[in-house]
């Protein structure tokens, strides 16, 4: 039986193409800066994805107040409407 599974042999020669054509991008003019540039990038998508999670669960808690402050106005009306009634003067 063979030890390793042809889909294991394809991703290691797509990682050593890779590592390949890294190589070669590094050694053009200007390559490494292009190198570096990709790699803030990736960073700065990082840190985006993170507080885009983060958004959601602030959404969530925005939700929940919002139906906590609606709930309350709506126990506050009955009460505001059980004022007396205006008296006639000189009745």
């Amino acid at each position: 039986m063979e030890s390793t599974r042809p889909d294991d042999d394809l991703i290691g020669k797509l990682a050593g193409k890779g590592e390949q054509a890294v190589q070669r991008l590094a050694d053009l003019p200007g390559g490494t800066r292009a190198l570096k540039a990709f790699n803030d990038l990736k960073l700065r998508v990082d840190d985006l994805s993170r507080k885009v999670r983060g958004i959601d669960a602030l959404e969530a808690r925005v939700a929940k107040l919002e139906k906590d402050v609606a709930g309350l106005k709506r126990a506050q009306k009955p009460a505001s409407q059980q004022k007396a009634p205006a008296r006639k003067a000189g009745a």
